[in-house]
């Protein structure tokens, strides 16, 4: 039997980072894709680059498509702040200033160009609906849609080989994702979760992202091994 190709969208993030393990645990030739739009935290590239290192991946594309020429997000747009200092219990709430409009439609649109061209069967990505911002394309329903898409849209669909988009975290908190990917032997130090990454790689420590990673390590009785500029003492 040969072996199944699958693209694995990573951003260097702890989620993407431990999907990236799950995947080559279960024995894909892994195609990485890594979007670099021009984001406020691209030092997290140097993280997604570290990773896939760390993973043999048979190939890692750094993608290239500016999207602050769009706009409306704190991630894309300098004339937005990055929302800071929130309640670990209001996180999600509402849907925060770091959602970067259609950004998983765009990534998995992409992803789904990548994977027809590579032979690959299989999307896999870090999407997370229980601890996460409140995006609304982390949703179930999301994926689910997306998924019918892509049998609709693609070559390999209409003939009756539908790429199938992986979602393995979907339902995980972040304990439990830290945790699953300790056991697989993931180097976290060389990943990044942070939406405002300083020039030497050091995450704020104050941003939705770096409290709900910081959270989760705690939660996981773990140390986190990512250098922080500053730790928001009710994440730890």
């Amino acid at each position: 039997m040969s072996t199944k190709k699958a693209v694995v969208l990573l951003s260097g993030g702890l989620d993407s980072s431990t999907v990236c393990a799950l995947a080559a645990a279960e024995g894909r030739e892994i195609y990485a894709l890594t979007l670099n739009y021009n984001q406020r935290h691209a030092r997290e590239l140097d993280a997604a680059r570290a990773v896939a290192r760390s993973f043999n991946v048979r190939e890692h594309l750094i993608f290239p498509i500016d999207l602050t020429l769009f706009g409306g997000s704190s991630l894309t747009d300098d004339a937005i702040v990055v929302e800071t200092d929130v309640p670990l219990e209001e996180i999600g709430a509402s849907i925060p200033t770091s959602y970067v409009p259609a950004r998983n439609t765009i990534f998995l649109s992409l992803a789904l160009a990548f994977a027809e061209t590579r032979g690959a069967n299989e999307i896999w990505l870090g999407i997370n609906c229980v601890d996460y911002s409140g995006y609304p394309d982390c949703r179930p329903e999301y994926l689910a849609a997306f998924s019918q898409l892509a049998q609709l849209a693609t070559k390999v669909g209409v003939e009756g080989t539908a790429i199938e988009i992986k979602a393995p975290l979907l339902r995980l908190d972040k304990s439990e994702i830290i945790r699953r990917g300790v056991e697989l032997g993931l180097d976290y130090s060389l990943t990044r979760t942070c939406y405002d990454l300083d020039d030497a790689g050091l995450s704020c420590g104050r941003c939705e992202a770096c409290v709900l990673r910081q959270a989760g390590f705690a939660d996981a009785g773990l140390v986190d091994p990512a250098p922080y500029r500053d730790r928001r003492p009710d994440a730890v």
